[in-house]
């Protein structure tokens, strides 16, 4: 690949991400984007101070939102996405610090020792080859190899540091967030699942009967079942529960709206379209009436061909519910499954009717789809690799060979157009891995995004790195990787050859993304319908419509440039400060979208960045290897051997970070939970607490402005949410499930 190329993509980028930021920066003035580009503060009720429609300033880009992102406080990110927000830009801070770090000591030491590797005619700087830019072009057995090896070494120990520092940072503010938050249910709470069927015994009794035995002196309060409901079942349960509701109330005309008015005095519409009023006990008995069909005609309340082997188990203390998820319940490691429940909102409630000896059988068969799914993905990736390689794009094409030698064109296809279209394709990828991760059986939201984030960022890595790298046909790469010794010199050569596609890629997918990031295409061109067409007020977004962050595609998205960056720092230095600009524009985007538009509806606490150091270790180890493979190639054992102790200090590192802090996300601190119990118990907050525990979890939320006002309290019986008529007046609305 030529620099002119490189140059070309480079400057289509850089105008296609000119043209998207500064046409952001005016429609976000404009009044009918404000439901796009400001979402989240209409959701909370912020929304944005009113705008002159005649003003001319709406009409010029300007570069106040860059500003408002620039003065943000990492507190106030924290107050408006919660800790994952924070994480996240964190993930963005590290990557700059460490590829400053790399792109100057690369840039300065390396890519000159890379340059003038060998005795050779120069050229102008365009008319050059990338190669002559990458570690290739070193001859072999020279003596500067030693620069690439002190730049390993810088890059691998400021890496470490910095991974430490944030480690250790963020594991404070994950127990500080858990400490000094306001009750959660969710710490009170377990889940259980594989509950044991029994002939005589409906599934509540059983649950009741046997943590009121073996849990009634570790703080047992009560329990709620869960019901097996579908969409269309729910469906029908609420279409015969209200023909239910208004076949019993002879009160009401059928040709009368279904919904009882309050106008004033208690009245109900008659039959002939006149008014009656009912005395204080009449319309008492209407409402009992009315309540007790509500309930009775639902299949769910205490029907146990409806109930499901699952039930939320609420406990006094924070520390007991800890204790009960943790210990084995029964000698059947298959019955009584228990786990701390996730917070109510973040709650999957589909999946949790899932029968606990189907999830097994669910992992393994998503696992085999995602590979099949992974062997498809091989289609596109081979078609763009073959458009990289304009000898073999002529003899596949002929009839090309006139267009691709005009400079313009040949730029084109080997420089921007196989990034793009495989950008393209991997759109694809998102929806189908939060389709297998829904389909695994996760009982949380936040759960569900982290799986599908963990099948996303090993499919991207794993189809944009070495599917791209190891380049050929499927049987080819096969072969490759059939050899396990001979894959640091495979990835050595390879890697380095294919430094015009992650040039490109870093470009298109990289600086171009976060451009239509920042746009909203898909929002804004929905808000255009909705606004010019369907001719339907956009203009006010509820919270449960408002979008929430991404970070399933983000995080990926991150970290495969990272890994990029990683392994071709000493390969191909001249891409580190492509990625430096991208990081740098990734900076102020991500803060002005979090600030903007998405709304944080559920998050998992931080638990994304484990993700991010054992991506980021393994970035390190493969760069290691790579750059072993390549001292092996250009036959300097002195580099070789102080390589070897590099990965042997990383693999050292990783460990003890592994057992210093990853059991912080993966379990509870019980002095954290004993003193919040401690402390609540002396201030007379528990008792509040456990009240607010009886409506915390309710599946079908029946909507207190259905038929009366009315409260939702709990069975303590069968644990079901139901109704309760208070002395209030009947809004005018038909009785629904939210």
């Amino acid at each position: 690949m030529k620099i002119s190329a490189l140059l070309t993509s480079a400057g289509i980028n850089i105008g296609v991400c000119l043209v998207l930021v500064s046409l952001y920066s005016i429609l976000r003035k404009q009044p009918s984007n404000i439901s796009v580009y400001f979402g989240r503060r209409i959701a909370t009720g912020r929304s944005r101070r009113n705008i002159d429609p005649y003003c001319f300033e709406r009409f010029i880009p300007s570069p106040s939102w860059v500003l408002r992102a620039w003065e943000s406080t990492e507190q106030e990110f924290f107050n408006i996405g919660g800790l994952d927000a924070v994480v996240f830009l964190r993930i963005v801070v590290f990557s700059i610090r460490i590829f400053t770090i790399a792109a100057l000591t690369c840039c300065f030491l390396v890519l000159p020792v890379n340059y003038y590797g060998q005795k050779r005619q120069y050229q102008q700087i365009p008319l050059e080859s990338l190669e002559v830019f990458t570690i290739l072009n070193v001859k072999e057995a020279s003596k500067w190899l030693w620069v690439h090896c002190l730049a390993l070494y810088i890059i691998t120990c400021s890496a470490c540091v910095l991974l430490y520092l944030e480690y250790k940072s963020i594991s404070k503010m994950r127990l500080a967030h858990i400490s000094e938050s306001p009750p959660n249910p969710s710490h009170f709470t377990v889940l259980v699942r594989a509950i044991p069927w029994s002939v005589e015994d409906s599934y509540s009794n059983s649950v009741k009967r046997f943590f009121m035995k073996y849990h009634a002196s570790a703080g047992y309060l009560f329990h709620q079942m869960v019901y097996k409901a579908g969409t269309i079942q729910k469906l029908m349960n609420d279409a015969e529960k209200m023909y239910m509701m208004f076949k019993d109330v002879s009160a009401i005309e059928k040709n009368c709206a279904p919904s009882l008015i309050h106008c004033g005095t208690s009245c109900v519409v008659e039959h002939s379209n006149s008014f009656k009023i009912l005395s204080s006990s009449d319309q008492d008995n209407v409402k009992g009436k009315v309540v007790h069909d509500f309930c009775d005609d639902m299949d769910f309340p205490g029907s146990s061909k409806k109930e499901c082997a699952t039930a939320f188990v609420f406990f006094k203390t924070r520390h007991a519910a800890v204790v009960a998820s943790q210990v084995l319940q029964s000698s059947n490691p298959m019955l009584w499954v228990t786990d701390m429940a996730p917070e109510p909102h973040d709650v999957y409630w589909s999946n949790l009717w899932i029968p606990f000896g189907q999830l097994w059988v669910r992992k393994i068969a998503i696992h085999i789809s995602a590979i099949a799914f992974m062997l498809v993905f091989l289609i596109p990736v081979t078609f763009v690799q073959g458009m990289t390689q304009l000898e073999q794009l002529q003899q596949t094409f002929p009839f090309l060979k006139g267009i691709l030698k005009k400079k313009l064109v040949s730029g084109l296809f080997t420089g921007y157009l196989p990034s793009v279209i495989l950008m393209l394709a991997l759109y694809t990828v998102p929806p189908v891995m939060m389709l297998f991760s829904a389909v695994e059986g996760t009982i949380s939201r936040s759960g569900r995004k982290k799986s599908a984030c963990c099948k996303i960022l090993y499919f991207t890595i794993w189809n944009v790195f070495f599917v791209n790298v190891f380049t050929g046909s499927v049987i080819r790469q096969l072969r490759v990787f059939s050899s396990v010794k001979d894959i640091p010199a495979q990835l050595a050569i390879a890697v380095p050859a294919q430094a015009g596609f992650f040039l490109t890629y870093v470009l298109s997918s990289g600086w171009a993304s976060l451009a239509c990031e920042v746009m909203q295409l898909y929002p804004l061109l929905c808000n255009l319908i909705k606004k010019f067409i369907l001719r339907i007020d956009s203009s006010s977004v509820s919270p449960s419509d408002a979008l929430s962050f991404p970070y399933h595609t983000e995080i990926p998205r991150l970290l495969l440039f990272g890994f990029i960056g990683f392994t071709c720092s000493i390969l191909v230095p001249l891409i580190l400060p492509f990625l430096l600009v991208y990081f740098i524009m990734a900076f102020f985007v991500y803060r002005n979208q979090i600030l903007n538009v998405y709304v944080t509806k559920y998050e998992s606490g931080g638990q994304y960045w484990p993700i991010v150091h054992n991506t980021t270790i393994f970035s390190l180890l493969l760069m290691q290897i790579i750059a072993l493979g390549v001292f092996g190639l250009r036959k300097s054992p002195v580099a070789s051997g102080f390589t070897i102790p590099l990965i042997i200090f990383t693999i050292l590192f990783n460990e003890y970070c592994r057992q210093r802090f990853n059991p912080i996300y993966k379990n509870h601190v019980a002095e954290i939970l004993i003193d919040m119990d401690q402390r609540d118990e002396r201030s007379g907050a528990m008792v509040e607490i456990h009240q607010m525990l009886q409506t915390a979890y309710c599946q079908f939320t029946v909507n207190p402005h259905d038929i009366f006002k009315c409260g939702c309290s709990n069975h303590h019986d069968d644990n079901l949410c139901v109704p309760v008529p208070s002395q209030g007046n009947c809004p005018e609305e038909s009785a629904s499930h939210k």
